[in-house]
């Protein structure tokens, strides 16, 4: 795997509404699926493609996030600690090492929206290009091909649009009024984006850090106005994780070895 330089900034900093089960006591960044919040999953699926340099724009709750991977090396290993120094001292076991992950932890505001958390994390962002990431959905995408894509494309911004799960089933009847359709949640043909964005800094042209700038709504219409929006289509694996029953279906396919999100 060779490892890149391009960042990727990911928004942590939602309240998670439709996940109050979960996200009344944490953000819904660190609601777990295998025992991992969503976050870690989504970071590991990027390190799968070589990528190391994360910038987490925090908002409710952040500072659980902070805690969570400055506990990050002792929380998983075994270890011996001296109760009087306080001092600890890894010990070595087959388990994996720690990511070599390079974190930039971004304070964004408690309500702030999303345009407006991408533009105040503007000077964490070093690169000319960067990723970009709603945490709320896994996938299965090739990142290479994406970014590939939007090199190729040489706009201001790529979403990535997947087909989406109907969260109703379908039924259709003949004539006679018999069903001979009847298919529960099937996907849609229709796209929707995802999440998985690659964008250039041409970007903060486009987004300010008034707390109500909503990247989906004002920047997103200018740029496809403008036409510096380019759409690449996945056809495979996206799931979405806006509420509990859809956190709950996350971990019974990690349960099941079933998870196509694991690519690493």
């Amino acid at each position: 795997m060779k490892l890149k330089e391009e960042q990727v900034v990911i928004l942590c900093g939602g309240e998670g509404t439709r996940l109050r089960q979960e996200t009344e006591f944490k953000p819904k960044a660190l609601v777990e699926i295998g025992g991992r919040p969503i976050l870690w999953h989504l970071m590991r699926s990027y390190h799968h493609w070589g990528y190391r340099r994360f910038v987490l724009c925090l908002g409710y709750k952040g500072e659980m996030i902070k805690d969570y991977f400055l506990d990050y090396r002792w929380r998983d290993f075994d270890f011996v600690l001296d109760l009087k120094t306080g001092d600890r001292k890894r010990i070595r076991s087959e388990r994996d090492e720690v990511e070599d992950w390079e974190i930039s932890f971004v304070e964004t505001g408690a309500t702030t929206q999303t345009g407006a958390r991408l533009s105040r994390a503007r000077h964490a962002i070093d690169g000319e290009t960067f990723l970009f990431n709603y945490c709320d959905g896994l996938s299965d995408i090739d990142l290479d091909a994406l970014v590939a894509f939007h090199r190729a494309k040489g706009k201001v911004a790529t979403l990535t649009g997947f087909h989406p799960r109907s969260r109703f089933g379908i039924v259709r009847a003949a004539g006679d009024g018999i069903v001979d359709y009847f298919v529960e949640k099937p996907v849609m043909a229709e796209m929707t984006s995802g999440g998985f964005f690659v964008m250039n800094r041409r970007i903060f042209d486009y987004v300010g850090d008034e707390l109500d700038c909503i990247l989906e709504t004002g920047p997103m219409e200018r740029l496809a106005g403008d036409r510096e929006l380019a759409l690449y289509q996945h056809d495979g694996f996206w799931y979405s994780m806006d509420t509990y029953k859809e956190a709950l279906a996350l971990n019974r396919m990690w349960d099941e070895g079933k998870a196509p999100w694991k690519v690493w």
